[in-house]
Protein backbone atom coordinates (compact mmCIF):
# COMPACT_ATOMS: atom_id res chain seq x y z
CA UNK A 1 0.00 0.00 0.00
CA UNK A 2 2.50 2.60 1.17
CA UNK A 3 5.02 3.47 -0.40
CA UNK A 4 8.90 3.45 1.61
CA UNK A 5 10.73 6.38 1.66
CA UNK A 6 14.72 6.49 1.22
CA UNK A 7 16.74 8.89 2.86
CA UNK A 8 18.76 11.19 1.14
CA UNK A 9 21.60 10.19 1.77
CA UNK A 10 20.72 6.53 0.32
CA UNK A 11 19.11 7.89 -2.78
CA UNK A 12 22.14 10.44 -3.23
CA UNK A 13 24.62 6.92 -2.70
CA UNK A 14 22.43 5.23 -5.44
CA UNK A 15 22.53 8.06 -8.12
CA UNK A 16 26.28 8.48 -7.77
CA UNK A 17 27.06 4.68 -7.70
CA UNK A 18 24.94 4.37 -10.74
CA UNK A 19 27.19 6.59 -12.44
CA UNK A 20 30.51 4.86 -11.51
CA UNK A 21 31.58 8.00 -8.40
CA UNK A 22 30.86 5.48 -6.11
CA UNK A 23 33.98 5.71 -4.77
CA UNK A 24 34.18 9.22 -4.38
CA UNK A 25 31.28 9.50 -2.25
CA UNK A 26 33.02 7.02 0.44
CA UNK A 27 36.43 8.99 -0.12
CA UNK A 28 34.54 12.08 1.05
CA UNK A 29 33.08 9.80 3.94
CA UNK A 30 36.43 9.59 5.21
CA UNK A 31 36.11 13.38 6.16
CA UNK A 32 32.90 13.23 7.77
CA UNK A 33 33.61 10.29 9.94
CA UNK A 34 37.24 10.95 10.58
CA UNK A 35 36.90 11.92 14.35
CA UNK A 36 34.37 9.18 15.26
CA UNK A 37 37.03 7.16 13.10
CA UNK A 38 40.32 7.58 15.24
CA UNK A 39 39.34 9.84 18.35
CA UNK A 40 39.14 13.40 19.66
CA UNK A 41 42.91 13.30 20.79
CA UNK A 42 44.19 11.91 16.66
CA UNK A 43 41.63 14.30 15.31
CA UNK A 44 42.95 17.30 17.31
CA UNK A 45 46.70 16.78 15.77
CA UNK A 46 45.63 15.36 12.17
CA UNK A 47 42.98 16.21 9.73
CA UNK A 48 42.55 13.97 6.29
CA UNK A 49 43.31 16.62 3.75
CA UNK A 50 42.87 14.39 0.25
CA UNK A 51 42.36 11.05 -0.75
CA UNK A 52 43.55 9.94 -4.23
CA UNK A 53 42.53 6.55 -5.07
CA UNK A 54 43.00 4.37 -2.00
CA UNK A 55 45.79 6.80 -0.32
CA UNK A 56 44.50 9.26 2.49
CA UNK A 57 47.18 12.01 2.91
CA UNK A 58 46.97 13.96 6.66
CA UNK A 59 48.10 17.00 7.77
CA UNK A 60 49.75 16.33 10.97
CA UNK A 61 50.07 19.83 13.00
CA UNK A 62 54.37 18.80 14.66
CA UNK A 63 57.03 16.67 13.86
CA UNK A 64 56.31 14.67 17.15
CA UNK A 65 52.46 13.99 16.47
CA UNK A 66 53.87 12.94 12.71
CA UNK A 67 56.57 10.43 14.32
CA UNK A 68 53.69 9.03 16.59
CA UNK A 69 50.82 8.34 13.66
CA UNK A 70 53.78 7.06 11.33
CA UNK A 71 53.82 4.23 14.11
CA UNK A 72 50.13 4.39 14.46
CA UNK A 73 49.38 3.93 10.35
CA UNK A 74 47.97 0.16 10.09
CA UNK A 75 45.47 0.74 12.89
CA UNK A 76 44.22 3.93 11.67
CA UNK A 77 43.96 2.42 8.21
CA UNK A 78 42.06 -0.14 9.79
CA UNK A 79 39.64 2.09 12.35
CA UNK A 80 38.75 4.54 9.03
CA UNK A 81 37.73 1.16 6.79
CA UNK A 82 36.25 -0.29 10.00
CA UNK A 83 34.11 3.02 9.99
CA UNK A 84 33.16 3.18 6.61
CA UNK A 85 32.29 -0.23 6.93
CA UNK A 86 34.73 -1.05 3.83
CA UNK A 87 38.21 -1.32 2.46
CA UNK A 88 38.58 2.23 1.51
CA UNK A 89 41.97 3.28 2.59
CA UNK A 90 44.92 1.18 2.14
CA UNK A 91 47.96 3.80 3.13
CA UNK A 92 48.64 7.01 4.89
CA UNK A 93 50.63 9.33 3.48
CA UNK A 94 51.49 12.37 6.31
CA UNK A 95 52.61 15.94 6.05
CA UNK A 96 53.21 18.64 8.66
CA UNK A 97 50.59 21.77 8.35
CA UNK A 98 47.99 23.50 10.39
CA UNK A 99 45.52 21.43 11.78
CA UNK A 100 42.03 23.47 12.02
CA UNK A 101 41.08 24.59 15.21
CA UNK A 102 38.24 21.93 16.73
CA UNK A 103 37.31 24.15 19.83
CA UNK A 104 34.40 25.93 20.15
CA UNK A 105 33.94 29.73 19.45
CA UNK A 106 32.76 31.91 22.50
CA UNK A 107 28.84 32.08 22.97
CA UNK A 108 29.03 36.08 22.81
CA UNK A 109 30.57 36.48 19.74
CA UNK A 110 28.46 34.89 16.77
CA UNK A 111 30.87 33.76 14.06
CA UNK A 112 29.39 33.51 10.66
CA UNK A 113 30.34 30.52 8.68
CA UNK A 114 31.77 30.62 5.27
CA UNK A 115 33.65 27.67 3.75
CA UNK A 116 37.26 28.59 2.98
CA UNK A 117 39.20 28.16 -0.84
CA UNK A 118 40.22 24.74 0.24
CA UNK A 119 36.86 23.78 1.38
CA UNK A 120 35.62 25.07 -1.89
CA UNK A 121 38.08 23.11 -4.09
CA UNK A 122 37.88 19.64 -2.21
CA UNK A 123 33.75 19.88 -2.83
CA UNK A 124 34.43 20.69 -6.93
CA UNK A 125 36.80 17.68 -6.76
CA UNK A 126 34.09 15.62 -5.50
CA UNK A 127 31.23 17.02 -7.69
CA UNK A 128 33.56 17.40 -11.32
CA UNK A 129 32.61 14.09 -12.54
CA UNK A 130 29.34 14.29 -12.11
CA UNK A 131 28.07 15.55 -15.73
CA UNK A 132 24.00 15.98 -14.83
CA UNK A 133 24.06 19.76 -14.25
CA UNK A 134 21.37 19.37 -11.82
CA UNK A 135 22.80 16.29 -9.80
CA UNK A 136 25.95 17.91 -9.66
CA UNK A 137 24.11 21.33 -8.01
CA UNK A 138 22.16 19.38 -5.86
CA UNK A 139 25.40 16.89 -4.51
CA UNK A 140 27.27 20.49 -4.30
CA UNK A 141 24.69 22.19 -1.75
CA UNK A 142 24.94 18.57 0.00
CA UNK A 143 28.36 18.59 0.73
CA UNK A 144 28.49 22.51 1.45
CA UNK A 145 25.71 21.97 4.16
CA UNK A 146 27.71 19.38 5.68
CA UNK A 147 31.10 21.22 5.52
CA UNK A 148 29.26 24.04 7.01
CA UNK A 149 27.10 22.61 9.63
CA UNK A 150 30.57 21.02 10.94
CA UNK A 151 32.09 23.99 10.92
CA UNK A 152 29.29 25.30 12.75
CA UNK A 153 29.71 22.54 15.47
CA UNK A 154 33.09 23.11 16.29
Amino acid sequence: MGRKLDRLSNTLGSMLKARGLGSRLDEYRVFGQWEKSVGPVIAHHAQPQTVRGKKLTLVVDSPAWMQQLSLLKPQIVEKVNRTLGKETIKDITLRLGEVESREHPSEESPVRTVLGRDEREKIEDYVREISDTDTREAVRRVIEKDFLSRKRDK
